[in-house]
């Protein structure tokens, strides 16, 4: 399978750095639908929207994923639209409905990312409960399997802890399936993946670290007698050299918002020692990793463009299927790579399907 790319919709302002250095990057409808026109023209396959509804590090405007997405689908003809939901803010009947709509609208281009919630302060300002961590996935893995059957069975009655459906019917149903992805890296949130997930994205890390996320999330999906696909999370900085490409680099890092920076740190760092592990996503990310909220500098597709489509390439040999993307300046930065950087990747996956296998 060829590798797909999909791009972080900013949705929400600020970018997608916690940083104050200058960037042509816009979060309103106009700036998104103008984005996703050149995404689609540039190569790329996919867009996921974020779910933020209240500020957290400095993002103070925020556009709704699902809302958005909605829109985005009358103004796109290829690209398929990752709306991120946060259970407990939304029950799923709902979502399957809202999801369904924007397959009707876009010809079957409708997706979904199931976020547990690490935010404590959106669940405490809308006066909704707080649930322990594994609460959370297993609301979660529920919330997905209500989904599912809404969009597959006649009538549906669910009888969980969480949510209880009671013979309810769903049509239309989606002209195409639209697959669920999420994200998360404790033990409970890729158990989930493996059991009811289509998509386990990954935040930043090394090739080792991936690999071995990969390798466990395949054997547990196994077990269940599933398969699924894998999804990594980059910032990518593509310059003629790599010292041009190092340089924007250390001045986002020399802008970077010290006060919303940590209270990113202290809101993972919360929710992720509430899991038996103790720790999350961000347990051993620096004061830098976290200047990019989901590690995107991590995964090192900082460069030429030669060497990003190289370093693409080794994700590929390791077992990654998707590389989610985040840029400084989207109004450039979205064509630049699909003219100076897919090309390539195309190039050399095709001499590396050209290989026999040993």
């Amino acid at each position: 399978m060829s590798l797909k790319f999909a791009y972080w919709v900013p949705n929400v302002s600020g970018g997608l750095v916690i940083s104050k250095i200058p960037q042509k990057t816009g979060w309103s409808f106009e700036d998104n639908a103008a984005y996703a026109k050149l995404a689609e023209e540039a190569g790329f396959e996919f867009a996921l929207l974020q779910t933020r509804f209240i500020a957290s590090y400095g993002a103070e405007n925020q556009l709704e994923a699902i809302s958005l997405a909605s829109a985005l689908a009358a103004v796109t003809t290829k690209l398929k639209l990752i709306a991120a939901v946060l259970p407990g803010l939304w029950h799923p009947g709902t979502i399957a409905k809202a999801i369904t709509t924007i397959d009707q609208i876009s010809g079957g281009r409708a997706a979904v990312n199931i976020v547990s919630g690490w935010f404590k302060g959106e669940f405490y300002g809308f006066g909704e409960p707080w649930l322990d961590h594994n609460e959370r996935y297993r609301r979660s893995e529920e919330f997905i399997r209500v989904l599912k059957e809404l969009w597959n069975q006649e009538a549906t009655t669910f009888r969980g802890d969480f949510y209880r459906i009671n013979e309810a019917p769903h049509k239309p149903k989606p002209l195409v399936q639209p697959p669920v992805f999420q994200g998360g890296n404790s033990a409970a949130a890729r158990a989930m993946a493996a059991r009811v997930s289509d998509w386990y994205f990954m935040n930043g890390n090394t090739l080792e670290g991936f690999r071995a996320q990969i390798e466990e999330v395949k054997a547990l999906a196994a077990v269940e007698g599933r398969s699924l696909s894998f999804g990594v999370n980059a910032f990518v900085i593509v310059r003629d050299t790599e010292e041009e490409a190092r340089q924007v680099l250390r001045e986002i890092i020399s802008h970077a918002d010290p006060e919303a920076v940590e209270g990113f740190r202290s809101q993972v760092q919360f929710a992720g020692k509430a899991s038996p592990e103790r720790e999350g996503m961000w347990a051993d990310s620096n004061f830098e990793d976290l200047v990019q909220y989901n590690d995107g500098f991590k995964t090192g597709l900082i460069g030429t463009p030669e060497q990003v489509a190289d370093r693409i390439i080794e994700l590929k040999k390791i077992g990654v299927d998707l590389i989610l993307t985040g840029f400084l300046h989207y109004d450039e930065e979205i064509k630049a790579f699909g003219d100076k950087v897919i090309p390539l990747v195309r190039e050399k996956e095709a001499l590396l399907n050209a290989v026999p296998a040993n």
